[in-house]
């Protein structure tokens, strides 16, 4: 038998019927503080669409630049495209992302690889010759 999920001893279908200011209070104090505030016309904006989606009143992939949004219950199983900076990365939302931030999902650096030296990177490059 699979393992039930619990975040902080609620359930998934505890939390979805939660509203945000309940849903905060679970949060740790950052996201708290956030949703305390209120959501901004970007985050009001995103969570239409996702409504919509989940209604079955849009059928077009869900894109967005807003990175500070924190995932919510509503959000779980929807791939959300997040802007990385350059391109938008797609972001799969499972049950074990909620509280985090959409941004620490979409890395917005990438790992350097480094081939070898170029010609004069050391004092003995120069004693090879070039072709």
């Amino acid at each position: 038998m699979a393992k039930q999920f619990l975040f902080i001893g609620k359930t998934l279908e505890d939390l979805r019927n939660l509203d945000l200011n309940d849903f905060a209070k679970l949060l740790t104090s950052r996201q708290r503080r956030n949703l305390r505030r209120g959501l901004t016309e970007q985050q009001k904006i995103l969570l239409a669409k996702i409504n919509n989606f989940k209604a079955g009143k849009n059928k077009k992939m869900i894109k967005t630049h807003s990175r500070d949004m924190i995932v919510l219950p509503a959000m779980i199983g929807i791939t959300i495209h997040v802007h990385n900076g350059k391109e938008f990365v797609p972001v799969i939302i499972s049950e074990h992302m909620l509280g985090h931030y959409l941004g620490e999902f979409a890395q917005t650096r990438k790992k350097v690889a480094h081939s070898a030296p170029g010609i004069g990177a050391t004092k003995s490059s120069s004693s090879q010759s070039v072709k």
